[in-house]
């Protein structure tokens, strides 16, 4: 049977047609657009946060009052360090945080009252609430640090196990993760460091 020409579409209905079908193809190239986008950035975002900005959670009270469990602190990988910067190392299978106090060959001693000297001269620690020798302490002051090695001591110097024990030790440098750049959270005590 023949259609008659009243059931062909108009040009109107032609052009609302290629419109919509325009509209559709222009909407999935844009949608794959974004999510390609969307995808790469996302993954440029874990390389940044795995390689040169790894964001930590602070547990146990070692680095107390500077830190208190659960804060959230982000690091830089460097290995340009200052005595007193603060700095997150691996240490069985946990990451630490502490005070970096000196590196290979310095020498570090610490008097009865707690007072820090590296390389004979005491260092200026503000932030500490009380000096302290430390519970902990088993090594032989003045102790030099070995090659290859980070001296690296707690806040909270009573308490800490850190370096001035043998069985932590100076920490090796590459298993350092970097130095702690900012506190991020909670937002009420975000500082640079």
């Amino acid at each position: 049977m023949r259609k008659n020409k009243t059931d062909r579409p108009t040009v109107e209905q032609l052009e609302a047609e290629l419109k919509r079908v325009q509209h559709t193809s222009r909407f999935r190239t844009v949608l794959k657009s974004t999510v390609y986008t969307l995808i790469t950035v996302a993954a440029i975002a874990v390389l940044v946060v795995t390689l040169w900005l790894p964001v930590l959670q602070i547990y146990g009270n070692s680095m107390s009052p500077t830190f208190e469990p659960g804060q959230i602190v982000v690091t830089t990988k460097t290995n340009h360090l200052h005595s007193g910067d603060i700095v997150a190392f691996y240490y069985n299978n946990k990451i630490l945080v502490k005070r970096y106090i000196a590196g290979s060959g310095q020498w570090v001693d610490i008097d009865r009252q707690g007072v820090v000297s590296v390389d004979g001269k005491p260092i200026q620690e503000p932030y500490l609430d009380q000096l302290h020798y430390g519970d902990n302490t088993d090594i032989d002051f003045p102790y030099q640090v070995p090659d290859g090695r980070l001296f690296v001591m707690g806040d909270s110097r009573q308490t800490s196990m850190d370096s001035r024990s043998a069985a932590v030790g100076c920490i090796a440098e590459e298993e350092l993760v970097g130095k702690i750049l900012i506190r991020v959270w909670p937002l009420g005590k975000i500082q640079v460091f």
